[in-house]
């Protein structure tokens, strides 16, 4: 049997990727040529990420044709994009673990080239100075129903659109004084081709091109021609981009552009307990409901950086998300499965005590230092091992122990025993309350010849509680996030979004963490053993003198537990 052709990609592709195996099968294209090209008007977010994995994965997954992908930021709007967004792109794109290469470009550097665009539709009676107020535009637009009214403008002789969009371009008008619109159909169905705004007047400075320009090409505009100025094969958009094909195929069909891109949309991704819009993300950071862009309890991709999601977490869930025709939600808890399953297998194991109950060991001697060897990782033996110290005071956690404990609780209570973990086994022997009747202290008694896993005929032991010593632990600042609004549609909220943000999406609090812990770097990821995963703040945690930790996710769905499912 003959090998297949090695332009066809592996089967049970999803649809997009079926179709860019079909046209090079067929020989439509001698490579694919995808792009990446967020406006740098904000953070990117997981919904992007999804957009990031398909353009640069189908560029990945067809080395034999030398594929590749652009990273293109369309920084048509001088007014709402800056330099820190450009570069908070670059550094998300390779934290998912992609490269450009040198194929970085810039709508502003094609500047001249959607000048001369514009100048060439004015000349072919395709294109029209506008002096109509906004307003006054809007009003005569026509709505699904009704067809557009024709601008009094739309008939200029054509020297005289020339002379007026010249006169734009040299700074002659204040902005709103007067926009250029294309000359297509104002009783098309399709009210994107209703005669649609394609440059405005704009005294701003602009962070690639300064003050050279003060009229800017509209998105609608730009974003086709680029595409088709840089040979893209496949122009890949979310579903509300369809109506707008239209409109970028009769751009480019009346524009001297190289080539012609094929568009594909697809289904953008949206998750339950989020909002992706960046309008509304942009609020959240600017009236202080959360600390900044990188805001661990944001879908931002710094957000979730800082949170401590993989990279190749976010990665896998993208993939298994797939690539769809049809709107729909997924449900968060996926997103979080993903992040939970890889850091069960890739992170190690160290020890932190978030609600502290000091307990005296009584039967051994003040200045006794015992050494125990706990494994890194259970299911890693290359892992190896740490030893730490174990003294007379230690701390657990407040829930380990209950004055009267029901039939199936296993942990510390009353004349129980407990083992500590990759320690000893411990017998309550008493217990002290504060003022308020709250347990304050733990006496107990470690059961000689237990060390390790030894367990005495007659003493019933079914489970090991995590401690810290409380001589040789450090206090850490310890951040638990939780999801940031409290119902699944926050969007759809009847006070808005903002009304149904989650009081207790952040608890700060100080926990007793083992001394290894303050010493490692920012961005050390681990599970706090029986309590969760956790990672070294990028921006706070200081080695050595301020530990601060971020949870990262929780060791099992809560919000599950709390519905009930």
């Amino acid at each position: 049997m003959a090998d297949p052709a090695p332009n066809i990609l592996p089967a049970k592709l999803d649809f997009i990727r079926e179709i860019i195996a079909g046209d090079l099968a067929a020989g439509k294209h001698a490579t694919v040529i995808t792009r990446f090209p967020p406006e740098p008007n904000g953070y990117l977010h997981i919904g992007h990420a999804k957009s990031i994995c398909l353009n640069f994965g189908i560029a990945q997954e067809n080395p034999q044709v030398a594929a590749k992908c652009h990273l293109r930021f369309d920084d048509t709007n001088p007014e709402k994009e800056e330099v820190e967004y450009v570069e908070s792109i670059k550094t998300d794109v390779k934290w998912l673990g992609f490269e450009w290469g040198g194929d970085l470009y810039f709508a502003s550097d094609y500047f001249q080239f959607f000048h001369d665009c514009a100048v060439h539709l004015i000349k072919a009676g395709k294109a029209y100075v506008e002096q109509q107020s906004a307003e006054e535009m809007r009003a005569c637009r026509g709505n699904l129903t009704q067809p557009g009214i024709h601008s009094p403008y739309r008939e200029r002789p054509l020297e005289e659109n020339l002379d007026l969009f010249a006169r734009m371009r040299a700074g002659e008008f204040k902005e709103g004084d007067c926009v250029l619109r294309a000359k297509i159909d104002m009783a098309s169905p399709n009210l994107n081709m209703r005669d649609p705004v394609i440059y405005r007047i704009l005294h701003a400075e602009h962070h690639n091109t300064g003050s050279a320009w003060c009229i800017y090409p509209m998105y609608d505009f730009a974003h086709p021609l680029e595409d088709a100025l840089e040979h893209i094969t496949h122009s890949l958009c979310t579903l509300e981009f369809e109506n707008h094909r239209p409109l970028y195929d009769w751009f480019i069909d009346n524009c001297p552009v190289p080539c012609k891109p094929r568009q594909i949309e697809f289904a953008r991704l949206s998750l339950s307990y989020t909002i992706m819009s960046k309008r509304k993300l942009l609020q959240l950071v600017q009236e202080g409901h959360v600390s900044g862009w990188d805001d661990p309890r944001l879908p931002t991709i710094s957000g979730i950086r800082r949170r401590g999601y993989p990279a190749a977490a976010v990665r896998h869930f993208c993939k298994r998300i797939g690539i769809t025709k049809f709107n729909g939600t997924t449900d968060v808890a996926l997103l979080e499965f993903d992040v939970r399953d890889y850091l069960n297998t890739s992170s190690p194991r160290r020890m932190a005590v978030l609600d502290p109950l000091k307990v005296v060991l009584e039967n051994l001697p003040a200045g006794t230092v015992e050494e125990v060897e706990i494994p890194n990782h259970p299911q890693d033996p290359d892992a190896g091992a740490r030893k730490l110290a174990l003294t007379r005071e230690i701390w657990i956690e407040r829930d380990d122990f209950m004055e009267d404990p029901p039939k199936k609780f296993y942990r510390l209570g009353p004349d129980r025993h407990v083992r500590l973990r990759g320690a000893h086994i411990i017998r309550c022997t008493g217990y002290d309350k504060d003022a308020d009747g709250k347990v304050c202290l733990i006496r107990a008694e470690v059961l000689p010849g237990t060390m390790g896993a030894s367990t005495p005929e007659g003493v019933e032991c079914r489970a090991a509680i995590h401690w810290v010593d409380a001589t040789h632990g450090r206090d850490a600042e310890v951040r638990i996030y939780d999801r940031l609004f409290s119902v699944e549609d926050p969007d759809g909220a009847d006070g808005g979004f903002l009304s149904v943000i989650n009081p207790d999406s952040l608890t700060t609090i100080t926990a007793k963490i083992e001394p290894s812990l303050a010493g490692e770097a920012p961005g050390f990821t681990c599970q706090f053993e029986r309590v969760g995963y956790f990672v070294a703040d990028s921006v706070e945690h200081q080695a050595g003198s301020r530990p601060v930790f971020n949870r990262t996710v929780a060791l099992r769905d809560s919000w599950a537990k709390k519905a009930g499912q």
